[in-house]
């Protein structure tokens, strides 16, 4: 099994919606692709608590796959591209790990 996480930081404001508005967009998205993506074993998102350090990160993905390969195809899949897309959009910075468990 792998666990691929991802950290992003969210621009205070992009694509017309503030930072929190934009974490919950993701979080749904994110999370809408275990029904469309079977290579997916779980996946998660939380978003950072509103008092918490402006340091942290905003948004903690995190999912399972049987393998890397897996990872790799989710990677790709046209419906993980569109949210990436929209993430592009609205992230300053983004941290990752992948690692077998």
């Amino acid at each position: 099994m792998v666990k691929h996480i991802v950290l992003f930081k969210l621009a205070s404001e992009a694509e017309g919606k503030t930072r929190a508005e934009n974490a919950l967009i993701i979080k749904e998205k994110l999370e809408a692709l275990k029904d469309t993506i079977p290579v997916i074993r779980k996946i998660e998102v939380k978003i950072n608590h509103p008092d918490a350090s402006d340091d942290n990160h905003d948004i903690i993905l995190e999912s399972e796959f049987d393998s890397m390969e897996d990872v790799r195809t989710y990677a790709v899949h046209p419906d993980h591209m569109k949210v990436g897309a929209y993430i592009t959009k609205v992230r300053t910075s983004r941290a990752a790990i992948d690692y077998e468990f």
